[in-house]
């Protein structure tokens, strides 16, 4: 039997040995996920300890995902760009690192809601480490505007760099002509403080497909809202299990079985709902 894992701190509530281990059961595969809490400041020793165990791959969470890149051999562009490894992968002695929130974001959206981003209008709220992810992603699939909304100027100015030349800084007014609105902000999520929509449901219309990142609850309160004024709404599990294949596939060079990971989390998080 071969070892995976997730490190973070805290990780007892992550959900990623509830995808890995459906994912490793659907594919037969003679592997166990686990997870690892790893103290903060102890993340590249946890990258040492992949090379020592043999493991065949890591999951990384916060507060790792910037400093495990010391520890490692190299880094796919994404996550150079973006200063942030949630994967890290075997590319033969050597052990690289990737960042695969975004993509995983554009795989689900094109897989399973068939929706294709190019050309889009899209506006990203917020500006930290899933946003900056999900803004170069857009970018690097046609979108044709990448708008971020952000109470920090400073932040939203180094995010909006990432789409390049389709990027740009904009008002929470400016998303009434957008497309696509993904918040990439912790309101709504469950036992989070700020609850409620991220948005002005004002400013929502049914023209709007709206994405939360957020996906605990699976129904949040953007996305009720949102659904109201008769937009079309996707909940966070897309993300969460789209980025979850692409880490799969990177270590086993097997096709991820989305359908049996997204049937595994979307039941552990109705009963964390009911508990």
């Amino acid at each position: 039997m071969r070892l995976a894992g997730v490190i973070g701190h805290p990780i007892a509530h992550s959900l990623s040995p509830v995808i890995m281990n459906a994912a490793i059961a659907a594919t037969s595969l003679d592997w166990v996920f686990v997870a690892f809490d790893v103290a903060e400041g102890d993340g590249p020793r946890a990258i040492d300890a992949v090379r020592t165990l043999g493991l065949v791959g890591l999951s990384v969470t916060m507060p790792h995902k910037e400093a495990v890149i010391t520890a490692l051999d190299g880094l796919t562009t994404d996550a150079e760009v973006l200063g942030a490894v949630n994967c890290v992968f075997r590319d033969g002695a050597s052990l690289v690192g990737d960042n695969t929130d975004g993509p995983g974001l554009i795989r689900s959206l094109a897989e399973h809601e068939d929706l294709d981003v190019a050309g889009r209008r899209c506006a990203v709220l917020g500006a930290g480490a899933a946003a900056r992810s999900v803004i170069r992603a857009l970018a690097s699939h046609g979108a044709a505007e990448v708008c971020v909304v952000n109470r920090g100027a400073a932040r939203a100015e180094s995010a909006a760099l990432l789409a390049g030349r389709v990027g740009r800084v904009g008002r929470p007014t400016d998303v009434s002509s957008m497309d696509l609105v993904i918040n990439a902000t912790p309101v709504g999520m469950a036992g989070v403080a700020s609850g409620g929509s991220p948005l002005d449901v004002e400013l929502i219309g049914a023209h709007h497909v709206l994405v939360d990142l957020v996906y605990h609850p699976i129904q949040t309160p953007f996305l009720l809202a949102g659904a109201q004024r008769g937009a079309r709404c996707i909940g966070g599990v897309g993300m969460l299990v789209g980025q979850a294949c692409l880490a799969f596939e990177r270590w086993s060079g097997c096709p991820a079985p989305a359908s049996a990971m997204t049937a595994a989390v979307t039941a552990e998080l109705a009963a964390r709902s009911r508990a």
